[in-house]
């Protein structure tokens, strides 16, 4: 049995019709690749990407508040989140 992604805190239905898109289908797989691998294949799907939803995906798959997220571990966040997008193309 698997778990829905949208059982994950910070995580709703919408958020999940775009894990589907990039052919993630759980919870268990969500966790497994990691926010980092998940969001590189969200954009690779078409979502269109957002800081906000980098660091609330990592928040998610850490069991905290999206809006937990402060500080030097914002800022760290961010540059992943640049260099995530500076390798993507289109973005």
């Amino acid at each position: 049995m698997t778990t829905p992604v949208s059982s994950l805190r910070n995580l709703g239905p919408a958020f999940e019709r775009d894990c589907t898109r990039a052919g993630i289908t759980s919870a268990e797989e969500l966790r497994a690749i990691g926010a980092h691998a998940a969001y590189a294949r969200l954009i690779a799907a078409g979502v269109r990407p957002h800081f906000i939803g980098y660091y609330a995906l990592h928040m998610a798959l850490q069991g905290r508040p999206w809006n937990d997220c402060k500080g030097d571990e914002k800022k760290q966040f961010r540059e992943r989140y640049d260099a995530l997008l500076a390798g993507s193309s289109g973005f």
